[in-house]
């Protein structure tokens, strides 16, 4: 399918180059960092005053990570380091914490502390039953299951202590919707939500813990499926309340694109708003909840 470039206005752009330093002095871990939402995540925490470590896993992500770096101090002086990490590795995880550990401790105290993650970094391919193979499942759940619970394994040394740190969980709608051919995808989105859960009572002390689960976003990935993609979805975003397109907000050719899809898909700041809004101070009496950030594709419970 055609993709449309996505013209952004100031009705979109949702927490960006907000006034309020709400996480001044906060460090957070933002995995999956340099593509897509994890972009727009960024922005919004360090507009806040948060400073970042950003992950990325491959060589061809060095790039734009270390040109997203560079613009985060720019715009928001705040601290922030890319740092390569295969999450899908049993040794990435605790690789990442060493080099954030390394890059924010104190000098004269030596003291670290990881106030903020977001586990945002997670691959999918979609295979019906009789095309399920060992190496595609290993891949996706090492990545988007052992990955976060092995980075949280890593990072729970440098925790606060008084419920201040803010965890958050990428979750999906393809985890209770029971999409053809998300089996093994949509396996591991439930078991994230799964760990939200447990993570929420066993760090009680220390954190909450909440997970949000997107529905269509308007990514690169999101636009290049397949025809079949759109006609499997196209009655879910038909019945989403807020997937309509606004003739006068979103460009034209997205308007144009949503109609055949059966509606819009969300932008990326308005994923990273409800992230956002889950690392602030006001969301301390919530924690082992999967939040809905779909535009009501999926209305949570």
């Amino acid at each position: 399918m055609w993709r449309p470039q996505i013209a952004r206005t100031p009705s979109t752009n949702v927490g960006a180059g907000s006034a309020e330093r709400m996480l001044e002095g906060k460090v957070g871990i933002v995995t999956g960092a340099p593509r897509g939402i994890g972009i727009a995540i960024c922005h919004n925490l360090a507009s806040k005053g948060c400073s970042l470590v950003l992950n990325y896993i491959s060589d061809s992500s060095a790039a734009p990570a270390d040109e997203l770096a560079s613009q985060l101090q720019r715009e928001y002086g705040v601290k922030a380091v890319p740092v390569q990490a295969d999450l899908g590795s049993e040794k990435g995880p605790e690789y990442l914490i060493s080099m954030a550990k390394s890059s924010f401790q104190h000098p004269k105290t030596q003291k670290f502390q990881l106030d903020i993650i977001i586990n945002n970094a997670g691959v999918a391919h979609n295979n019906k039953i009789d095309e399920v193979n060992a190496e595609d499942f290993a891949w996706q759940y090492n990545i988007n299951v052992r990955g976060p619970l092995f980075l949280m394994k890593a990072a729970l040394p440098y925790l606060p202590h008084d419920r201040s740190g803010r965890i958050v969980n990428l979750s999906s709608v393809s985890a209770s919707c029971g999409f053809i051919a998300q089996s093994v995808y949509g396996g591991t989105k439930a078991a994230l939500e799964a760990m939200t859960r447990t993570w929420a009572r066993e760090l009680a002390e220390r954190a909450i813990v909440n997970a949000v689960n997107p529905g269509p976003v308007g990514t690169d990935m999101y636009w290049n499926n397949k025809p079949e993609f759109f006609d499997q979805i196209r009655p879910f975003l038909q019945n989403t309340p807020l997937a309509a397109p606004r003739d006068g907000i979103d460009s034209k050719e997205l308007v144009e694109a949503s109609k055949k899809a059966g509606g819009r898909p969300a932008y990326e700041e308005e994923i990273a708003g409800v992230v956002a809004m889950l690392c602030s101070p006001d969301a301390a009496w919530s924690t082992g909840n999967v939040v809905c950030a779909n535009g009501g594709f999926r209305f949570s419970v």
